[in-house]
């Protein structure tokens, strides 16, 4: 391993002492971690939350064998070590990256095909929150739904960190989309970033989209919601459209599902999450994003919105808003090094 010198020999990390509520982040002192060939040591300026770590926090959704179990799904800082054979990397370089876990901390190893430069003019809390929402939906949105100019998509949970970063996405690429949120702030809010808001407690999500859309319906739906919206989703669901879930906050399994539906419409039902996807396949997913989306970063556009900073320390907290459920775009974590 090449490394800057004078390297600590330990770092802060935030590890969960037990499954639970937000208490159970905790700052602990640990040994450094050690790039493996074919990764980099980046010194962490910020880190941002998701909901799978809330997720994990509570105990609800396991890192995946040989992941750390630290949580912190992206990061953005400098390159502090190179693992052996590391290369199209140097020492200082300012990145941003899908972490494999381990975000939540001063330094955090990467696989170097999931690293990529701070598009220019960012700033590091802006980098630190991209890669997970930015991977998620392009992967999902454009290269599994395939969404493409001219087509309408429906996004749920639009005011999220996945549902702004599709939102600047589809208007980007000339897709008309419509998104769901719980109030009238998100639904300005969406309506800001080119989306036509739908009130979901005042509004029936499938019947408004194909009211607007001369009932042709949703090419492409972001569902994060699962069960409890999956009958209305195949309402709304355009004849050969795609169903993407990539979350069941409204429950994983699904009644008495018309079959027929799905037949009749011709329709795509799949799924992903990101986390267990390969090495291999991360890499290839950070290059098509590069090549599609990081020059539209770099001229200003669909830079991620960010609700609150929180020091690294104060994780706790910022997993309290991540649940209250009134942010509007991403929460991240500042870290600081003595």
């Amino acid at each position: 391993m090449s490394s800057q010198p004078n390297l600590p020999t330990t770092m802060t990390e935030i590890r969960i002492a037990a499954p639970g509520g937000p208490e159970a982040l905790q700052p602990f002192t640990a040994a450094m971690p050690q790039p493996a060939p074919g990764e980099l040591l980046v010194r962490v300026a910020a880190a941002g939350v998701n909901r799978p770590d809330v997720l994990q926090r509570a105990g609800n959704y396991p890192p995946p064998s040989g992941a750390n179990p630290i949580p912190g799904l992206e990061v953005a800082g400098t390159v502090a070590a190179l693992g052996e054979g590391t290369t199209g990397f140097a020492l200082g370089d300012a990145v941003c990256a899908l972490a494999n876990g381990g975000g939540y901390a001063q330094y955090c190893a990467v696989p170097a095909g999931q690293v990529l430069p701070i598009p220019r003019g960012l700033s590091v809390v802006q980098a630190a929150a991209i890669p997970e929402t930015f991977f998620t939906v392009w992967v999902n949105v454009f290269e599994m739904g395939r969404a493409r100019r001219g087509d309408i998509a429906l996004i749920h949970g639009g005011t999220s960190g996945i549902g702004t970063t599709a939102l600047m996405l589809c208007r980007e690429f000339g897709i008309r989309t419509f998104a769901t949120a719980g109030g009238a702030e998100k639904c300005e809010a969406i309506r800001e970033l080119g989306g036509e808001p739908i009130h979901y407690r005042h509004e029936a999500f499938a019947e408004v989209v194909l009211a607007r859309t001369d009932r042709h319906g949703a090419d492409v739906i972001l569902d994060i919601m699962g069960a409890n919206y999956f009958d209305d989703n195949l309402t709304a669901l355009a004849r050969d459209g795609r169903l993407l879930m990539i979350g069941f906050l409204g429950g994983s399994v699904a009644q008495q599902v018309n079959l027929q539906a799905i037949a009749a419409k011709r329709a795509v039902v799949t799924g992903s999450t990101l986390r267990s996807r390969t090495s291999r396949e991360k890499a290839a997913i950070a290059e098509s994003l590069r090549q599609h989306v990081w020059p539209v970063l770099a001229e200003g556009r669909c830079v991620p919105i960010i609700h609150a900073v929180y020091p690294l320390e104060r994780a706790a907290d910022a997993h309290r808003a991540m649940e209250s459920g009134k942010h509007i775009g991403k929460i991240v974590l500042e870290v600081s090094h003595a």
